[in-house]
């Protein structure tokens, strides 16, 4: 009885944040991706930026397949809830040129793991 009773208050239900599984998070990161690929060309015009179509949609692609490793359907609610509000931002124009180019900066190599290749990226 004792240990039915610590396991009841041990395990705690937590409620999620929009979607209730993981298909609905799903839906949830394609209409966002979609949305966002609707708005490149417009942004392109509005900002002025010295980068093409394509090469946005490229960017879009990649900053979309870093969070690809996420499972946690509360966490693919939060990372769907700040992409919404970062296009709202974009769209009304909250933000400026800066904070739109910030996101080509260059990306970063992942560093050496072997002796030998941390041996010879210290000498360059």
């Amino acid at each position: 009885m004792a240990a039915k009773q610590a396991i009841q208050v041990g395990t705690k239900t937590v409620r999620p944040v929009l979607s209730l599984n993981h298909g609905e998070a799903k839906a949830r990161v394609l209409n966002l991706y979609k949305a966002w690929y609707r708005q490149i060309p417009y942004v392109v015009k509005e900002f002025d930026m010295p980068k093409s179509e394509d090469q946005c949609r490229a960017k879009l692609k990649e900053l979309f397949l870093n969070n690809k490793h996420v499972t946690d359907v509360r966490v693919i609610d939060m990372l769907v809830i700040k992409g919404q509000m970062e296009l709202k931002e974009t769209v009304n124009m909250w933000k400026q040129k800066g904070h739109i180019m910030a996101y080509f900066k260059p990306t970063e190599e992942p560093k050496p793991k072997d002796f030998l290749s941390k041996f010879f990226s210290s000498n360059e």
